[in-house]
């Protein structure tokens, strides 16, 4: 068994999941008829990193189950060129662990001065975002020490989940979301997907998914760089086919990321493509059953921590400390 601290704060998830649900139901509903109210045009999401992956798949859940129209903020817009954006319609949800990080907050700063709703997934509750927010959805990660996230990232999907079960008063959501720490916890003990036979090997990899599975594959990706020091690129499997995958002529290996939900034709039809080239394939999926489709993600990514744990492990990296990376970065 391993010792490392990622791995450990990995495990952690499903419980951290369990009492944040639990805490945070009554600010969910609260929230939730401030947004009604409020009534947004557009979400607005501020994120680096990890946190900015997390955006991903807000984006797609809040398209999917609310129909408004979601967009990437580009904080140095702000913190860089100076130019505040009309976002008085918007509701804006900004996601850090720290809540900490300069052009964040100016991000933040400016969002809320132009008449935004202004809310804050963050860790630290402590922080200036949390201060300079409307709301504050927290995140109840506890302390991460392994500069990789791990339970923060998870507990920042399941937190946009609960957001979103209660805005669109979704009962059935809500019922899966009490079944998922769980089913997480069911995954943990599951063998691996992910092995060091695939990826010892490799200088360059993509990873592929389409729609909550791409919103993941840019969060694996960048995992696969940080812990393994493996070129990792994510592409949804769509744009895959418009110009990159002339690579897959040279054996290119590719992470398939399926989730089993309203893509999985269409995305198998584009991994059968890429097969026929001749792709070393490898996938990475949900083997619960019964698991709502919008928590598949989370499943994937519980299982997908602890194999890339092992996987730097075995290629003699210290998967807690990745050459040159910080816990907390600080950008203008």
């Amino acid at each position: 068994m391993t010792s490392s601290i990622m791995a450990q704060e990995a495990a952690q998830a499903p419980s951290v999941i369990a009492q944040q649900l639990l805490n945070n139901a009554t600010i969910c509903e609260n929230l939730a008829t401030k947004i009604r109210e409020f009534n947004p045009a557009l979400v607005y999401i501020v994120g680096r990193g990890s946190s900015d992956h997390a955006g991903v798949f807000a984006k797609y859940l809040i398209e999917v189950e609310m129909g408004i129209p979601v967009s990437s903020s580009a904080p140095s817009v702000n913190s860089i060129f100076k130019q505040n954006l009309k976002l008085n319609k918007a509701l804006v949800l900004i996601i850090s662990q720290s809540g900490r990080s300069h052009d964040i907050l100016a991000q933040a700063n400016s969002a809320k001065a132009s008449g935004a709703l202004t809310v804050a997934l963050v860790n630290d509750t402590t922080s200036p975002l949390a201060e300079l927010a409307d709301v504050v959805l927290p995140l109840l990660a506890g302390q991460e020490l392994a500069v990789a996230a791990t339970k923060s990232y998870l507990a920042t999907l399941s937190a946009i989940l609960q957001l979103v079960a209660y805005w669109k008063n979704d009962t059935e959501l809500k019922q899966a979301l009490v079944a998922l720490p769980d089913a997480l916890a069911q995954v943990i003990k599951q063998p691996q997907q992910l092995n060091s036979e695939f990826v010892a090997k490799l200088a360059h990899c993509v990873v592929l998914g389409r729609g909550f599975g791409y919103a993941i594959s840019r969060e694996i990706a960048l995992k696969l760089k940080e812990v393994c020091a493996v070129h990792a690129e994510a592409f949804s499997s769509a744009e895959f086919l418009h110009g990159p995958v002339t690579l897959v002529e040279k054996r290119l290996a590719i992470v398939d990321v399926f989730v089993a939900d309203e893509t999985t034709d269409a995305h198998n039809l584009m991994i059968k493509d890429v097969a026929s080239r001749g792709a070393q394939l490898i996938q990475l999926s949900s083997n619960i059953a019964g698991l709502h489709k919008r928590c598949m993600p989370l499943a994937i990514l519980q299982r997908f921590y602890l194999d890339v744990e092992q996987i730097a492990l075995s290629m003699g990296f210290d998967p807690d400390k990745p050459a040159g990376l910080k816990k907390v970065t600080q950008t203008l």
